[in-house]
């Protein structure tokens, strides 16, 4: 990933806060026919140094078998992101040069690809997933809800994977590239419209 000094962010607790507000994560793998890629909701499970991503795929996929990831695969997680219109920018009035961009926040997560064929681990992992994302809900849903046996079922048609991360790198182009006038005046503009990526910019302005 290209990455300028000014739009790296170097903070493990920032990424994993990402990761966890972002769980559906592109795991990229290199196997016999190249480059694959498999969109996937990953649990970030804490582990030192960077952390461990828990899910599971159906048993239909490839991707768990023998063979088919060579190496270590890539995670890329997605947060907010934002087109910015010149329009937004203080200087535009000044003296026009002004062009758009598009700022956003992604963590690639670099690790080894672990398979875990277990139905007691395939049910708890499966069981905090869902836990994680009904949490907010007012009538949320459990696994316990559906009967037993469907959930056997529903379990044997699925595989776990665990990738131990290695490495995190993250990316926050939040307009850290531009004078302090445009910055307050992006702001503005992105709260005025509701847009959540104000709330990015706002602490890295300098």
């Amino acid at each position: 990933m290209y990455l300028p000094k000014h739009f790296a962010e170097d903070d493990i607790a920032e990424m994993h806060a990402l990761m966890r507000a972002n769980p559906l994560a592109t795991l990229v793998s290199h196997g016999p026919d190249g480059l694959d890629a498999n969109h996937i909701p990953l649990l970030l499970a804490d582990a030192a140094p960077h952390g461990k991503l828990q899910g599971h795929v159906a048993r239909a996929n490839p991707l768990w078998k023998p063979g088919r990831v060579a190496g270590e695969v890539l995670v890329v997680f997605q947060g907010d992101e934002s087109y910015i219109s010149p329009s937004g920018y203080a200087t535009k009035a000044e003296h026009g040069k002004v062009v758009p961009t598009w700022n956003y926040a992604a963590v690639h997560a670099y690790g080894e690809l672990k398979v875990i064929d277990d139905a007691d681990w395939i049910l708890a992992q499966v069981s905090a997933l869902t836990a994680t994302n009904e949490a907010a809900l007012p009538q949320p849903w459990a696994v316990t809800d559906a009967p037993a046996d469907y959930i056997a079922k529903m379990l044997g048609a699925i595989v776990g994977i665990e990738i131990t991360i290695t490495r995190l790198i993250g990316k926050w182009k939040v307009s850290q590239n531009q004078p302090a006038e445009n910055r307050a005046s992006l702001i503005a503009a992105l709260e005025k419209s509701r847009d959540p990526m104000a709330g990015l910019i706002r602490p890295r302005q300098q």
